[in-house]
């Protein structure tokens, strides 16, 4: 699947899951579970509750994405 076929939503992790997944609840309400993805991991990027993220969704199954970026704020 093409980079542009993906969905990126801004939100904001509410709960931290075992395994490095972590429940996003999107800016229009939804709640997703995602996981890091592979350069965030790479670079030893931490995500606590709270942190405001962006999040990539497939099309095919909207309720799983990948963090993508985390805010600096």
């Amino acid at each position: 699947m093409a980079k542009e076929d993906h969905i990126e939503m801004a939100g904001t992790v509410i709960d931290t899951l075992p395994n490095t997944m972590f429940r996003v609840e999107l800016e229009n309400g939804h709640v997703v579970t995602a996981h890091i993805s592979g350069r965030m991991r790479k670079n030893y990027i931490r995500i606590l509750t709270g942190d405001k993220v962006k999040v990539e969704l497939t099309p095919y199954d909207l309720t799983k994405g990948r963090i993508i970026f985390r805010d600096k704020n």
